[in-house]
């Protein structure tokens, strides 16, 4: 069975999306865990996992950037393993300075992404919260690089940390196709409570991809994934992240038994203090 999908702005997104963090080393906990991910990861590693993705109908990437050789190397890969295009979604940083240097250097940014094939791109983080003005309840000049994105012919959209971020582009209309935005039952780096991140993706104007659904790690799959896919909409995404096929292929089956309000064919890990849980034959 194909993994279920839905639209952003009319492109075919599957409701499941890899992310890069754990292929190119950030783990959100410690600098240790980040080096042996960024020496872990080959080529080969990152391909061999996203194949999982793509033969599960899983065909999409969040947070390509055009620099990560490695990366876009391993997505290749995998199109010419799986006959399979894989769309990207690429998160740039952007400079923020309102200058007309500043808007010629993201000219350039934008123009190196759409050369490496880039369908969507969503200013990171980093520079679209920078740019959020509370008191005026906009964001300041991403109407031009919205504009600058569809000259090149690539699809807007904003990966935020900040919730008002969606209330405020949704307020002013800004030319975006999606969202990107954290969500996890943990609130982790969340910057108010879950309830409000949760009403403001409920009200949002466009699809929304949550990211972190398991606090990079801190809670376990089964509970961060059933939270996500219970209180997020139909047309919205999760991002996940794994570091093997094996977890590809689990975080997938279990996703699909919560949407399938089924149980998950899956084998759980065994130690010594469980075997008196386990039903005899």
């Amino acid at each position: 069975m194909s993994f279920p999908r839905t639209e952003i702005e009319g492109i075919s997104m599957p409701r499941m999306i890899p992310g890069i963090n754990w292929f190119m080393g950030f783990s959100h906990q410690t600098r240790a865990r980040d080096e042996f991910l960024r020496n872990y990861q080959t080529r080969e590693r990152i391909a061999d996992i996203l194949e999982v993705f793509a033969r599960a109908g899983i065909d999409a990437v969040y947070g390509v950037v055009d620099e990560w050789t490695k990366l876009l190397d391993a997505i290749k890969d995998v199109e010419d393993r799986t006959g399979k295009k894989i769309t990207t979604i690429a998160v740039p940083t952007l400079d923020v300075h309102d200058s007309q240097e500043a808007f010629d250097a993201n000219a350039r940014i934008l123009d190196s992404h759409a050369a490496v094939g880039a369908t969507f791109i969503l200013p990171h983080q980093a520079c679209t919260d920078a740019l959020l003005d509370r008191r005026e309840r906009r964001i300041r000049n991403m109407d031009r690089i919205c504009e600058m994105i569809r000259q090149r012919g690539m699809v807007p959209g904003l990966s935020t940390h900040m919730p008002e971020t969606i209330v405020y582009a949704d307020e002013t209309k800004l030319d975006v196709a999606t969202y990107i935005q954290i969500y996890n039952a943990r609130g982790f780096l969340m910057q108010i409570e879950v309830d409000w991140v949760y009403r403001s993706i409920r009200n949002a104007d466009k699809p929304v991809i949550c990211i972190k659904p398991m606090a990079a790690g801190r809670i376990e799959p089964l509970v961060g994934l059933a939270f996500v896919w219970a209180t997020i909409r139909p047309q919205d995404m999760v991002c996940v992240g794994t570091m093997t096929p094996d977890e590809a292929k689990e975080l997938i089956e279990l996703s699909l038994s919560l949407l399938e309000d089924r149980a998950a064919l899956l084998d759980l890990q065994r130690t010594r203090s469980k075997a008196s849980v386990e039903r005899k034959k």
